[in-house]
């Protein structure tokens, strides 16, 4: 199942400049692959770093939780409107720098889900190489 932008905005809370996945590539029952298209106009390019942009990795980090969000919202049993808050991450490493014109895979598989409250394994991709991973911790609040 694919989701374009729009599809994207009925489904998270989060809006310009935050919202930090462009496109879902796939979905199934307990994995989602995203997509962010990285451009020279992000916002956060002006002060990291001048003359060297490169993306945040906890940039990185949010992407994959928003993109594990959009799986969170379709894993519920309920279509009632609520909000995913982001309650941890463990594990994270920064394998490699992202910058302007990358394009960042963003996978994610859950491995466990208790009630609301949701854990994901992410990995964020440029190209075949692995950019960013860890663990992620999420609940959804009506």
């Amino acid at each position: 199942m694919e989701m374009n932008a729009e599809e994207i905005l009925r489904k998270l809370p989060h809006r310009y400049p935050f919202l930090l996945v462009d496109r879902i590539l796939e979905m199934g029952e307990e994995e989602i692959t995203g997509l962010k298209n990285v451009t020279l106009n992000e916002p956060f390019f002006q002060g990291h770093f001048p003359g060297h942009p490169v993306m945040p990795g906890v940039l990185i980090m949010e992407a994959l939780a928003q993109t594990g969000g959009v799986l969170a919202f379709a894993l519920r049993e309920t279509d009632s409107h609520g909000v995913v808050y982001f309650m941890g991450m463990d594990k994270v490493r920064f394998r490699r720098p992202v910058r302007p014109g990358d394009q960042l895979i963003l996978k994610l598989k859950l491995l466990r889900r208790k009630g609301p409250v949701f854990k994901m394994k992410g990995e964020a991709y440029v190209g075949n190489e692995l950019a960013a991973e860890g663990e992620l911790l999420a609940t959804i609040e009506p």
